[in-house]
């Protein structure tokens, strides 16, 4: 196509191509593969034997709580140990957290377990005992699979479009009690479902150090003396070794779980940037929520190929390293590995494996969630409100579910804050002597009575215009009725006070004045430069002058623009200055009224 008859946005196009150099591409492989950026620096003698200690008390946890939550989502459990090897070898790559443990979670097991049991019913009579492939697995099994890779596929694909939109920053809408009254109701659904498995057999609750090692040592005692048989024991049952062939999902239930998928996509994203957030503070290191988007998609839409469940960062895998000092995603990487193994060779032996203590790993992962209860003190003599929103956002959750409980949390919390905007004091008086110097002072003390200098502490916007307007009113009354004060004290007998009310003794010659500083409007909209215009047209009327400190440039031109004529009003870089020329003016008024009192 010749150049001139191309349309101006493919040419423009073809130019930024063309100009692509190799720095470009470098800085985005550095931005989208953060593992090219601390790979290269790692520090065997520093890191490696940290993360490898992590990464092999990070496999047992991994092991243990993928075939619990693979249970817990209704599938084999097999493929809770290669949703333990795929997603975090992703994340790996692609995640910019240090610490975040990637993988199988309670919460995305649930609201997976949800479709499935929708889709599949535990009416075996319909299938086939056939095995597909060498898993050797029914096609019961590899139906209820078959969603729960259909849910993990479109939820990631819902992550990736997040990125692509540049939603990351909606985790703003997120506050700290909605996520924490979210997670622990949800961690309430997770337990209350693990109940019938508790049930089969009472096991003694089990914490402290080499607390994981006990539970592998039940299986065992399970092994030797055929519980199974011999008690009526639900065991795990015979798990397959090796790794499938990738299949695609079936693409015809994706229509059939999209519900689930949004749900899973948003509630599993959460938690997993706040881990996200929560390591970046405690370690000091940066986090971009696009790119933890993007990690977590991928981390979803490839395994979803390979018979993966939902993931998502698990908060107890996180804090175990964090606890055994981890330095870096290789941590994860060893854990894999091990994993691996596990997958190759020691799945067999997870045969004996009893279904009570599969729930009793369940609960155990979420003792952090369910211990968030403790939170209610800190809200409660920190902030009321948050303690109602957490409350109520835990209340609806327990209620409904996991994604119910999120959306009326975010939405709850976004209207006690307007509600407390709207009620909240947008201005607030200084103490005028504080801004002067000490040469200044004298000057002006004598003309104190006649000033008042207030600080707009707030953004000024169409919620909060009718209280500003209101609490404005109320300080020019209180300079009228200070500065009639003042009067009646020089000269009581002239001028006596009736029923206090001083409004009718202002004169134009005694015109009070109002110093607002604007430093802390951060931002503006129509309706908040028209009021502020507005105000300072109308006070003079009413006795009172205005001089305006400290006005950013775009609120100077709004203010001009706002289709008020205040292209006299007085403007100053600071507040001192407005002061000086205060105090300038007055100084001249008191020499011109001597003169004229002299030549009378």
């Amino acid at each position: 196509m010749p150049r001139s008859r191309r349309p101006e946005y493919l040419t423009l196009a073809l130019e930024r191509i063309s100009n692509i150099g190799f720095a470009d591409v470098k800085h985005w492989c550095l931005r989208r593969l953060p593992i090219l950026s601390w790979a290269p620096r790692y520090s065997l003698q520093e890191n490696l034997l940290a993360d490898t200690v992590s990464g092999m008390m990070l496999t047992i946890q991994q092991v243990a709580q993928g075939v619990a939550f693979a249970v817990m989502s209704s599938v084999h459990p097999v493929f809770g140990l290669y949703s333990s090897l795929f997603p975090p070898l992703i994340y790996a790559i692609f995640g910019m957290s240090h610490h975040v443990s990637t993988g199988t979670f309670a919460i995305t097991s649930l609201i997976s377990a949800g479709a499935v049991e929708r889709l599949v019913t535990s009416n075996k009579e319909n299938f086939t005992n056939s095995s597909q492939g060498f898993l050797g697995l029914s096609d019961f099994e590899m139906q209820r699979i078959g969603v729960a890779a259909a849910v993990t596929f479109l939820g990631g694909i819902i992550q990736i479009s997040m990125c692509l939109l540049q939603l990351g920053s909606a985790t703003l809408l997120l506050s700290e009690p909605v996520v924490s009254s979210m997670t622990t109701g949800a961690a309430t659904h997770v337990v209350t479902s693990q109940v019938k498995y508790f049930l089969g057999m009472k096991t003694p609750y089990i914490s402290g150090p080499l607390g994981m090692f006990y539970i592998i040592a039940t299986s065992l005692v399970c092994y030797f003396v055929d519980m199974e048989n011999v008690y009526g024991i639900n065991v795990v049952g015979p798990i397959p070794t090796g790794i499938p062939f990738p299949q695609v999902p079936p693409m015809d239930t994706l229509t059939n779980v999209v519900v689930e998928a949004f749900s899973f996509a948003l509630v599993g994203y959460t938690v997993s940037i706040f881990l996200a957030h929560n390591s970046a503070k405690k370690f000091n290191y940066r986090i971009d929520e696009n790119q933890e988007l993007l990690a977590h998609g991928l981390s979803n839409v490839i395994p979803s190929f390979l018979f993966c469940i939902p993931n998502a960062a698990a908060p107890a895998r996180t804090f175990l390293l964090y606890n055994n000092g981890a330095k870096t995603q290789v941590a994860c990487l060893i854990s894999c590995l091990l994993v691996l193994l596990v997958i190759y060779a020691i799945a067999p032996f997870l045969y004996w494996l009893p279904m009570s203590v599969l729930a009793s790993i369940i609960v155990v992962g979420l003792k952090g969630m369910l211990m968030q209860f403790r939170d209610l003190k800190k809200y409660w003599n920190v902030d009321k409100y948050d303690w109602v929103i957490w409350v109520c956002t835990y209340l609806v959750t327990i209620c409904f579910a996991a994604n119910i409980g999120l959306l009326f949390g975010v939405v709850f919390s976004v209207a006690v804050s307007i509600f407390r905007l709207t009620r909240a004091k947008t201005v607030h008086g200084i103490q005028v002597n504080e801004d002067l110097n000490e040469d200044i002072k004298p000057m002006h003390s004598e003309y104190c009575h006649k000033v008042k200098v207030v600080c707009v502490g707030m953004p000024l916007f169409f919620l909060n215009v009718k209280k500003f307007r209101t609490e404005f009113m109320e300080i020019k009354n209180e300079i009228l009725s200070r500065n009639c004060l003042y009067k009646h004290k020089e000269t009581p007998l002239l001028s006596p006070v009736t029923n206090g009310d001083c409004a009718g003794d202002v004169s134009s010659d005694d015109i009070s004045t109002l110093v607002i500083d604007c430093s802390g409007i951060t931002f503006f909209d129509f309706t908040g430069a028209a009021t502020l215009a507005q105000i300072c047209m109308e006070l003079p009327n009413q006795g009172t002058n205005v001089l305006l400190a400290s006005c950013d440039v775009s609120l100077v031109d709004a203010l001009q623009y706002s289709g008020f004529n205040i292209k006299n009003q007085l403007f100053f870089d600071s507040v001192k200055s407005a002061l000086i020329a205060f105090t300038s003016k007055e100084r001249q008024t008191t020499r011109l009224e001597a003169l004229e009192t002299s030549d009378l």
